[in-house]
């Protein structure tokens, strides 16, 4: 990919607590011609069956859950706070509704891989499905979690991911 550098997952070197919590990122499933993105500031990084895996959870409400169940990878992308209302938007408006990359003035671009991220992104990090499972009701230990997080009982769905690439936008 143009403008950026590719590194090995053990070199990133952000606070994984604050990447997903407070700087958020837009989980990216298609290809050029059939993809959608959405924010999400729920996440894993780590080691896995002896592998570096990146876990996103999606609601199976959004537009962007079918993309992930059609396509074997999706892109995790994060970016600077300059583009925080890009990333407000996709999480508060639907790909259904939506061209979000002409809404917020996001440039997609293809991968080697032929997945989608964006040119405005400072980090990439690109996955490839392991597993997928569904969180259930019955097996919180808190059930005033799952009542929280989940009032209408629409739980996320798991994916545990490999990653293959994490590519940083060079300055």
């Amino acid at each position: 990919m143009q403008d950026f550098t590719e590194i090995h997952p053990e070199q990133i070197t952000d606070n994984v607590f604050k990447l997903l919590d407070k700087d958020w990122m837009l989980v990216t499933a298609g290809k050029p011609d059939d993809y959608n993105t959405m924010t999400a500031s729920w996440g894993h990084m780590g080691i896995l069956w002896s592998l570096p895996v990146a876990i996103a959870y999606i609601r199976p409400q959004r537009y962007t859950f079918g993309f992930a169940n059609r396509y074997d990878d999706f892109t995790l992308s994060f970016f600077t706070e300059q583009y925080r209302e890009a990333l407000d938007f996709c999480g508060n408006h639907s790909g259904r509704d939506f061209d979000k990359a002409r809404e917020t003035g996001l440039t997609p671009v293809e991968t080697g891989r032929g997945n989608v991220t964006f040119r405005q992104a400072r980090m990439v990090l690109e996955c490839h499905k392991l597993y997928k499972d569904e969180l259930k009701k019955e097996n919180f230990l808190d059930p005033g979690l799952a009542r929280d997080k989940y009032p209408n009982d629409d739980f996320s769905h798991i994916f545990m991911n490999h990653i293959l690439h994490v590519w940083l936008k060079q300055s």
